[in-house]
C-alpha cells in the first residue's frame, strides 16, 4: 500500500440513492478531475460540471470540488464527485477512474489512515470519527463526536506537556546546574504537579466503565428458572418476536440478545437459558453460556414466577447490580401475597414494565457534568493510561538523588500516554528548557 497512490472510493451509503458522493486522495487528484472535466475547477468551490470518460462519453453532471493539500481531510490533493447515485452510473465513474494511471481503489480506512499519517487527525480522533459514522443512540453520537473532534485527545496532549515539562525541569538541573539563572533543585518545583496528574489519570481511568457503557451499551443479562417469563420479557421489550416462548422447560439453548434505546443510550439485552440441572447436553452448553454472559454483565434481571423465589440460588457466583423481577403478575388475583422483590411485571398488561425501565436507568451513566464525554472509551486507551500512571508513581517513588532515573521514568510515561494519540515521537526538551530558562546568554 502506497501514499504515493491516488486513491478513491464511494463514500457515500448504498445504492442507488439520490446522490452518491465519490472521494479521491492523492498527488494525481487534479489531473483526475481535469481528465473528467476536461479543466481543473476552482478550488474549495462547489460547481456544476459534466463528468466524461476517457472517450469524451457524458456519464453523468454532478458537484465537483476540489481540496488542495495540506488542508485537507487527508492532508493531500483531494477530490469529491457528488453525482447521481444509480448503480450503473456510479459503475461507469468508478470504472472511468480504475482506468486512469496512478489511481487505484482504496483499501478499508484508508482516508483515515492517510489523515493520520499526515498529522491531520490523530488514533483517539480517528476511533472517534469511526464510532461517530456506527453511532446509533443520541450518547454514542455526542461521545463520538467529541472524540472525532480532538476533545479528549485535547486533554491526553495538556497531561503530555505536563510529562515534557517535568522532564525538562529535570534536565535542566542535571545538565545545566553551574549556571547562574538556573535556580538550585528546580526539579523539585515539578513533583507536586506530578502527584496531581497521578490523581487525574486514576481519576480518569476509573470512568473507562462509563465510557464501555456509553461507546458499547449497558449488558443486562436476563437470567432465572425455566419458564419465568425471559423470553417473553426480551419480546415484549424488543416489540417483535426475538425468542421463541413456550410453556416447554428448556425451550431457550442459546443467548439471544436485542438493543434498546434508552434515554439515548444503549441498552443489550440478552435473552438466556433457564438455570436448572439437567442431561440434555444442549441445554447444558446454553447453561454454560448463560454463566459466561453472566460474568460480563453490568446488571443482571434476576426473573421468577415461583411463589416464594429463592433469589440467592442463580447469583451465587455473581457479584455485580442484580434487579429480582417477579413475574406473570396478571396470573394472579388481587389477594395473592406477592413475594419479596425489587418490581412486579406482567407483559402481557404491562404493569410494572416502566418501574423496571426506570431502575435500568439507574446504572447507565451520570453525564451532567461539563467534561462528562472526556472519557475512555478501548480497551488500550485504559491498558496505555494505566502504564503511563505507573511510570509516574515510580518516578515519584524514586529516594534522592535520582534525577536521571526519574527523566526516565517520565520519559516513559509519555511515551505510553502518547501510544494513545499516536504521537510517540521524541519531544524536544531543550525547547521547552530555553523558553522558560536565559541558559547562556
Amino acid at each position: 500500500m502506497s501514499t504515493a497512490d491516488t486513491i478513491f472510493a464511494l463514500s457515500s451509503g448504498g445504492l442507488p440513492s439520490g446522490v452518491a458522493v465519490i472521494r479521491l486522495s492523492g498527488p494525481a487528484s487534479a489531473q483526475a478531475l481535469q481528465s473528467l472535466c476536461g479543466h481543473l475547477p476552482q478550488q474549495r468551490r462547489a460547481s456544476l460540471q459534466t463528468i466524461r470518460n476517457r472517450n469524451g462519453e457524458k456519464l453523468d453532471e454532478g458537484i465537483v470540488l476540489f481540496f488542495p493539500g495540506p488542508n485537507s481531510f487527508t492532508g493531500e490533493d483531494c477530490a469529491e464527485l457528488q453525482i447521481h447515485g444509480g448503480r450503473a452510473t456510479v459503475k461507469a465513474v468508478l470504472a472511468t477512474l480504475d482506468g486512469m494511471e496512478g489511481l487505484r481503489a482504496a483499501d478499508a480506512g484508508e482516508f483515515s489512515r492517510r489523515a493520520f499519517l499526515n498529522g491531520r487527525m490523530d488514533l483517539v480522533e480517528v476511533e472517534g470519527l469511526a464510532d461517530l459514522i456506527s453511532a446509533e443512540t443520541e450518547m454514542q453520537r455526542r461521545l463520538a463526536a467529541e472524540q472525532a473532534s480532538g476533545g479528549l485527545s485535547r486533554l491526553y496532549d495538556s497531561w503530555a506537556k505536563r510529562l515534557t515539562h517535568a522532564r525538562a525541569m529535570i534536565e535542566a538541573e542535571l545538565d545545566f546546574a553551574d549556571e547562574d539563572d538556573v535556580p538550585g533543585s528546580v526539579a523539585s518545583q515539578i513533583w507536586h504537579d506530578m502527584q496531581k496528574l497521578d490523581q487525574e489519570i486514576l481519576n480518569h481511568l476509573a470512568e473507562a466503565r462509563a465510557g464501555e457503557i456509553v461507546r458499547d451499551g449497558l449488558k443486562v443479562v436476563i437470567v432465572g428458572p425455566p419458564n419465568a417469563g425471559k423470553s417473553s420479557l426480551l419480546n415484549y421489550l424488543a416489540k417483535r418476536d426475538v425468542a421463541i416462548v413456550t410453556d416447554v422447560p428448556g425451550t431457550t439453548r442459546d443467548v439471544l440478545h436485542v438493543d434498546l434505546d434508552l434515554a439515548g443510550f444503549a441498552v443489550r439485552l440478552y435473552d438466556t437459558a433457564g438455570l436448572r440441572e439437567t442431561d440434555d447436553i444442549v441445554e447444558r452448553e446454553g447453561i454454560r453460556r448463560t454463566q459466561l454472559s453472566m460474568a460480563q454483565a453490568h446488571l443482571l434481571l434476576l426473573l421468577s414466577a415461583d411463589e416464594n423465589p429463592d433469589w440467592s440460588a442463580f447469583t451465587e457466583d455473581y457479584a455485580g447490580p442484580v434487579v429480582r423481577v417477579w413475574t406473570k403478575a396478571d396470573s394472579r388475583d388481587a389477594s395473592w401475597p406477592k413475594p419479596e422483590a425489587d418490581v412486579i411485571i406482567s407483559v402481557r398488561t404491562g404493569e410494572g414494565i416502566p418501574e423496571l425501565l426506570h431502575r435500568l436507568g439507574r446504572h447507565l451513566p451520570d453525564l451532567d457534568t461539563s467534561n462528562a464525554l472526556a472519557l475512555p472509551t478501548r480497551q488500550r486507551h485504559a491498558l496505555n493510561l494505566a502504564a503511563a500512571r505507573e511510570h509516574i508513581q515510580l518516578a515519584l517513588s524514586v529516594p534522592a538523588p535520582g534525577l536521571d532515573i526519574q527523566a526516565e521514568y517520565l520519559r516513559l510515561a509519555g511515551q505510553a500516554l502518547g501510544r494513545v494519540t499516536g504521537r510517540v515521537d521524541v519531544e524536544n526538551l531543550l525547547d521547552v528548557i530555553f523558553s522558560e530558562f536565559c541558559i547562556g546568554k
